[in-house]
Parts: C-alpha cells; structure tokens; sequence
C-alpha cells in the first residue's frame, strides 16, 4: 500500500481504516496488473486497468462510519445473491460491513463480472 493511501486511511476511525485496508489486498490479490488512484476529496480509491473512467472496476467508497465497494456499471452486473445495493440508476455498492464479507464467495463472483463487464465495454 503505497504511503498516501496509508497516511489518508489513518484519517478515519480504526474499525473503517482495517476494513479498508483488507478490502484493498484483496483488490490487489483478484485483480492482476489493477492500479489503484486516490481521490481523496471524494473519499474514494479507485481501482482500474487505465486512468480513465471507462477503466475503473470498482472502488473503495469511505466515510467516518462505513466502507462500500462501488463498481463502475454496477447495475448491469449479474447478483444473483443481492449483494448490490444503491439507488443510482448506472452504479451500485456492496456495503463491506466485517471480514467475512470481503472473504465472501458471492464478493468475489461479482469482482468477476465487473471484469468480465470491462472487457467487453473495452471491446466495443
């Protein structure tokens, strides 16, 4: 974790920061050759394979409270375990509550079809 992600992490209470922290290593760890950028006015770090928008896959959305994992397309992504949530018409989160939702299998099938959404987005 490069030094400006940990130092804005440090910002929030501990309970948020450690989930965010083990919502990132498994970013790094199901999504091969992924770069990460911080917006730290938006309260995000976004996870993509270019640096533009029609690159990102997901992203850590944080607040003193909570964390959630937005996905760039969300609402077109199959769920067949209704983990999405979020009234946005295009976009939609996973709200990350503990461990066990990060370790989750559903978690990690609905990682999948964001990539499998970029690839064919970029195909076109």
């Amino acid at each position: 974790m490069s030094d400006e992600i940990t130092n804005f992490l440090s910002t929030y209470p501990p309970h948020v920061s450690t989930l965010a922290e083990a919502l990132h290593t498994f970013l790094l760890k199901n999504l091969p050759g992924i770069s990460e950028q911080l917006d730290s006015s938006a309260k995000i770090i976004g996870y993509g394979y270019g640096t533009g928008y029609k690159d990102m896959i997901c992203a850590i959305i944080l607040s003193q409270k909570e964390i959630k994992l937005g996905f760039n397309k969300g609402s077109e992504l199959p769920d067949p375990k209704k983990l999405l949530t979020g009234s946005g018409k295009v976009h939609k989160y996973v709200e990350i509550k503990s461990d066990e939702d990060i370790k989750s299998k559903a978690l990690k099938k609905l990682l999948q079809e964001a990539v499998k959404s970029y690839k064919l987005r970029i195909s076109l």
